[in-house]
């Protein structure tokens, strides 16, 4: 999707009183989806693809004057999650913290914010034949109305933000969010995680933020809107852009957060070489997290045949499918394996040795969790989204469908690639080509 086409499409959108802008595009046609897998195996059944919708005319449709220059970004980055709105076809999804990339200016990277204006959004969307359609979309505000931005929090804990061209050092804002799970409550009202944090913050049926909760000990100060510290003090050694991912509605109205990978704990080496995450259980109603489990990845290798880095493991999704039964991606970028797990109270580690950072060695420092006690969570393999045709990269979204189909959706961040030719001469975005689609995939026993 070429930002200098001339056929680039504007935003037509409608004010209703007291409901945040509708965001309605034109769409481009995907592809047929392909599916030649053998007969009784998962296979692609649709494949729809998210036209070419600038970034800045989106933006400014929810928050007027918000971005002044997209610099030929279109809209993407909805790929963090996906979560069924209700009606047949239609999805909420959520944007992560916008355009963003990496740079070496001597020999160090430097995380740059092309648009540092851009405002994290929860979007309405419909599949639609091959198209996705973009129905609406709330802006993340704070209490008072303000844009909460994408950008990182607290220096010294957050990679440092700056511009497109990594030259110029941008502000902290401790309002920011980097929201990459979702799911709706009963009431209308959304839950979000975040990388940032990490942490899990509860948002009002048309976006403002009500309440934000956070490791014990992360002192954020200066946010413009409520900062609870509810959430274990060991999640503050949560490795850099790893921190939540995934996120989990029970049918109870309890909430599983996961986080994306191991902690670094005691340090750096430990986390890159661990393949030992958790998930925890958060009560709204008590408005605490009741349990923690131990999840254990499967080797990289066996994940996805052609990366040997264990630290490229990630969790990105996960979706409750009835009782205290979980579906759980696992994926690097290229590959992706869906397990399901049962959490039990049995295998709950909350306020135990685990949570404490100063017990050596740590759960991510153990070769063989099971052998030293702790009950980590049993798995049964649903499916290897790496052996179905027609599945993308980076999956970071699964929803459940009906009982034999679920749809993936990838983030293809916002047509980003890392290094100093993301941008051309003028500022303007090179684009990866790498398109926005929701996928469905059907397999042939269920979960």
């Amino acid at each position: 999707m070429s930002p200098h086409s001339a056929g680039r499409r504007r935003v037509h959108r409608s004010v209703a009183a007291g409901v945040p802008l509708a965001v309605l595009a034109a769409l481009v046609l995907a592809g047929p989806a392909t599916a030649d897998t053998a007969s009784g195996q998962a296979r692609v059944t649709r494949t729809a693809t998210l036209g070419d919708l600038p970034l800045g005319a989106f933006s400014n449709a929810l928050l007027p004057g918000t971005v002044d220059d997209d610099r030929g970004v279109d809209l993407g980055g909805i790929g963090s999650d996906i979560y069924p709105a209700g009606r047949k076809g239609e999805f909420w999804t959520v944007t992560d913290r916008g355009p963003n990339g990496q740079i070496k200016i001597d020999g160090k990277k430097r995380r740059t914010f092309p648009v540092p204006g851009f405002d994290p959004a929860i979007v309405r969307i419909r599949v639609s034949g091959d198209t996705v359609k973009v129905l609406d979309a709330l802006p993340i505000t704070t209490s008072s109305g303000k844009p909460v931005t994408g950008l990182p929090n607290q220096e010294g804990r957050d990679e440092a933000p700056y511009s497109y061209d990594a030259r110029t050092p941008l502000s902290y804002n401790p309002n920011g969010l980097d929201t990459e799970g979702i799911v709706r409550a009963a009431d209308g009202s959304f839950w979000l995680a975040d990388e940032y944090g990490p942490s899990l913050v509860h948002v009002s049926a048309r976006g403002k933020v009500l309440t934000r909760y956070v490791p014990e000990g992360l002192s954020l100060t200066g946010a413009d809107y409520p900062v609870v510290e509810a959430l274990p003090s060991v999640l503050l050694h949560r490795k850099i852009n790893r921190g939540f991912e995934g996120l989990a509605r029970l049918p109870g109205g309890d909430l599983v957060l996961a986080v994306q990978s191991p902690l670094s704990l005691p340090d750096t080496d430990a986390g890159e070489a661990s393949l030992t995450t958790r998930l925890l259980r958060f009560s709204p109603r008590k408005k605490a997290v009741t349990a923690e489990h131990a999840y254990r990845f499967d080797p990289v290798d066996v994940v996805d045949p052609s990366e040997d880095d264990t630290s490229e493991l990630k969790i990105s999704s996960v979706v409750a499918v009835g009782g205290d039964r979980l579906l759980v991606e696992e994926r690097t970028d290229k590959a992706a394996r869906l397990q399901v797990v049962r959490l039990t109270r049995g295998a709950d580690i909350l306020g135990g040795r685990w949570d404490d950072d100063t017990t050596s060695p740590s759960l991510e420092q153990l070769a063989d969790p099971a052998a030293s006690g702790v009950p980590v969570l049993a798995k049964r393999l649903v499916v290897d989204l790496g052996k179905v045709t027609g599945v993308p990269g980076k999956i970071e979204g699964v929803a459940r469908v009906d009982h034999d189909t679920l749809a993936l959706i990838n983030d293809n961040d916002f047509g980003m690639t890392d290094g100093a030719g993301a941008f051309d001469a003028q500022g303007r975005l090179v684009d990866s080509g790498i398109e926005t689609t929701v996928t469905y995939v059907r397999l042939p026993r269920g979960i």
